[in-house]
């Protein structure tokens, strides 16, 4: 049965197969105590609300006796930090380049729920990134590959580059050995964060920029904002250096190639949309789900950091947006553009129209 399985998701197109108990991961719940105690959460409440059922995959569903663990290849087919060397475009993150993961792995996933109910009976439910599962750990005890020092997990064979989804079944499966941590001395992850938000294994999403620029909904904090870059959508510094990607293989499936448009899009064209055009742009996009407003202080923080004054007049139309988000971060990238005496010229000029206190911070931090 169990070898069955496994051929049946390689044949639905999952890279990988692994099983698991449905029993908590050693160390993985006073892991996560200690993490939610000391506030490296941010603003993702929903890990302290389901801390419980995060930390016991029974405390989800108490029947499950067995975890089948699946690994889906995104791996790029070009260096996925090439857009880095271009501050006038944005770097994306290589899972976001092409279509919503979720949807795309969450229907696989009850392909194979299905197959497993008719042909071997049982109980199932399926869970894909969105649920409290803790699926890294849960990998690794499967024996997908091991949580590396940038805290994803790591595979032997396609490197930093896999989704995740499990199947919880109610049917016995004999595991599989769990996977060693092969890391070693290295630490090319940590000393590649561009923010510093890893150390010793641990990562501080609160100065992870994907953390700030997916799932932080306010101002990005000041002395944070230089050091982002042209990042705009996550970040694959960390993954991308890890040497052992030197196995991975680019994608076969067609839903995780990139679109064209994401490689390295113009910033100057990204700040012009509107929310209607934000929302037809990232249609069956992950970064959809972040809202125009975000993406757009996204967007104007790296028009900052690229310093260059051509971008001065895309940042001053953002300055009468409807958005607090944009025109505080339009105020900032101006600061960046222009010659101090300008911007104090245009400062003076727009005296006394700005309400929001936050905004209102950004003209006089010169």
């Amino acid at each position: 049965m169990k070898e069955a399985i496994r051929a049946k998701a390689l044949e639905l197109g999952f890279a990988e197969a692994r099983f698991a108990p449905a029993a908590p991961v050693p160390g993985a719940a006073p892991g996560l105590a200690g993490y939610l105690a000391a506030g490296c959460h941010g603003e993702m409440a929903w890990m302290a609300e389901t801390a419980e059922r995060r930390a016991q995959p029974r405390a989800l569903w108490p029947e499950a006796a067995s975890v089948i663990v699946l690994g889906e290849n995104y791996g790029p087919g070009r260096h996925p930090l090439a857009a880095l060397d271009h501050p006038d475009r944005g770097h994306i993150s290589v899972y976001a380049r092409g279509r919503d993961y979720h949807d795309v792995l969450k229907k696989r996933l009850k392909a194979l729920a299905r197959w497993l109910v008719e042909r071997h009976g049982g109980e199932v439910k399926v869970f894909s990134d969105t649920a409290p599962v803790m699926e890294k750990p849960l990998a690794a005890v499967a024996g997908l590959g091991w949580q590396g020092r940038h805290t994803n997990l790591v595979s032997q064979r396609f490197g930093s580059w896999l989704f995740l989804g499990e199947v919880f079944t109610t049917l016995e499966i004999p595991p599989d050995p769990p996977e060693g941590d092969h890391c070693g001395r290295c630490r090319a992850c940590e000393t590649s964060c561009p923010t510093g938000a890893l150390v010793e294994g641990r990562i501080d999403p609160r100065r992870c920029v994907s953390y700030l620029t997916i799932e932080h909904k306010g101002h990005i904090p000041r002395e944070l904002r230089a050091l982002m870059g042209n990042r705009i959508y996550g970040c694959d510094d960390c993954l991308a250096v890890c040497p052992w990607n030197k196995f991975a293989v680019p994608t076969a499936h067609a839903d995780y190639l990139p679109r064209a448009e994401l490689l390295a899009p113009r910033l100057a064209d990204l700040a012009s949309l509107d929310d209607e055009a934000f929302r037809s742009f990232f249609s069956a996009s992950p970064i959809k789900r972040i809202g125009r407003d975000r993406f757009l202080r996204n967007v104007l923080i790296a028009l900052g950091n690229s310093t260059d004054p051509a971008f001065a007049p895309v940042a001053r139309r953002m300055v009468g947006d409807a958005s607090p988000l944009v025109r505080g971060s339009a105020i900032w990238a101006l600061r960046r553009l222009l010659p101090i005496d300008d911007f104090t010229a245009l400062r003076a000029l727009l005296a006394g129209e700005e309400s929001d206190a936050a905004v209102a911070l950004e003209w006089g931090e010169v």
